[in-house]
């Protein structure tokens, strides 16, 4: 004789459903993160990555590896490939760069003007002068005022490089390429790309201390990152990541070295050639880790007088500015993201300008 079932009732089905829905959350929840850590660029490079097999994980994780190692092969400034095409800029004549390097040369000229010349990769022979090219940084004594002077005249910008086809021409002298502040933020959004095109939804990419890109959740929570004041020794906020957005930070602990008792930074100031001061740092979230990255370079050489207008410019809404007597400057939707761990601390807060608002040649 059969047993006959009855159909369950309109609220036994929504308890069976609750809980089906509660063990799936709990699987996610319980999602193992699975790290790999690599070298490139001279610093660690972690990937974090949820809700894939071990196998799965393996296999990407060892194309992020190929992905970083390929272009910190083309864009590390002491390569062999940066190294030519330095060397053959240097020559006035037309040639044919890796096409890595051309892609991000173009990119960055966009950037520039954006920056309205804030951000120059062109400055390697500046770099040099400070010694801030060297594989490490050692004491020396600052260039002079005459140095800078003769250096500047010949005012290096990335406007000066002519791109024809595949070819790549410098018509300024004293034109020196440095795709440092750019290479490793473009490098994560190609790698972030390359997993999505995988089929992988959670992970976090994050190169030293200051750059990374999250995509998804970090087992059904948001993605806590915490944001360090200018010293690194504390931590000033946490900011929650979720769905795919990068961060980063740009600081004046960048390469840095102290001749007496005078410390001297990398991120350095195109209109004076010397170390940015009106900032001591500057953390900037955007969709895309380069635009981030880009954008809060900028803003840390614009410093606490002309920051609301280089946000403006590149169209960030989330910055966090630290001036340089330890001030913090954000936009209201940067406040609304950061978990501050002071929060009495004093704040002020601005929007970014608006284009209508900007003059059309600022001056430093």
């Amino acid at each position: 004789m059969g047993v006959l079932l009855s159909r369950p009732r309109p609220l036994a089905l929504l308890l069976l459903l609750a809980l089906v829905s509660l063990t799936l959350t709990a699987c996610r929840d319980k999602a193992p993160v699975v790290l790999t850590q690599f070298t490139a660029f001279d610093t660690q490079v972690d990937v974090n990555l949820i809700a894939v097999t071990r196998q799965q994980a393996e296999h990407a994780a060892a194309l992020v590896k190929q992905d970083f190692a390929y272009l910190d092969r083309d864009w590390s400034h002491h390569g062999e490939a940066m190294t030519r095409v330095n060397r053959l800029l240097a020559t006035g004549q037309p040639f044919v760069p890796p096409p890595s390097v051309l892609r991000l040369v173009r990119l960055a000229q966009r950037l520039e003007a954006e920056s309205d010349g804030l951000l120059n990769l062109a400055n390697g022979a500046l770099l040099r002068l400070w010694g801030f090219d060297a594989a490490e940084i050692t004491p020396r004594p600052p260039p002079t005022e005459a140095q800078l002077a003769a250096l500047l005249a010949a005012a290096p910008s990335l406007a000066a490089l002519e791109l024809q086809g595949l070819t790549l021409q410098a018509r300024a002298p004293n034109l020196q390429l440095d795709l440092t502040p750019l290479a490793r933020s473009q490098a994560i959004d190609l790698a972030m790309q390359h997993l999505q095109e995988l089929g992988v939804r959670h992970a976090l990419i994050q190169v030293g201390s200051g750059e990374l890109r999250a995509l998804g959740e970090r087992s059904g929570q948001p993605w806590r990152i915490p944001v360090r004041r200018p010293s690194g020794s504390a931590v000033l906020a946490i900011m929650a990541l979720r769905g795919d957005e990068a961060l980063v930070t740009v600081n004046e602990q960048e390469r840095v070295f102290t001749y007496r008792n005078q410390r001297y930074h990398a991120i350095l100031d195109p209109r004076t050639g010397r170390p940015a001061t009106g900032a001591r740092s500057v953390t900037v979230m955007s969709t895309e880790a380069t635009r981030a990255a880009a954008a809060a370079r900028a803003i840390f050489i614009a410093g606490a007088t002309r920051w609301r207008e280089v946000a403006g410019r590149f169209g960030v809404q989330h910055v966090l500015l630290v001036d340089a007597d330890g001030g913090l400057h954000l936009t209201p939707a940067m406040a609304a993201r950061l978990e501050r761990v002071d929060a009495a601390e004093q704040v002020e807060l601005a929007e970014p300008e608006r284009p209508s608002e900007m003059p059309p040649n600022p001056q430093p």
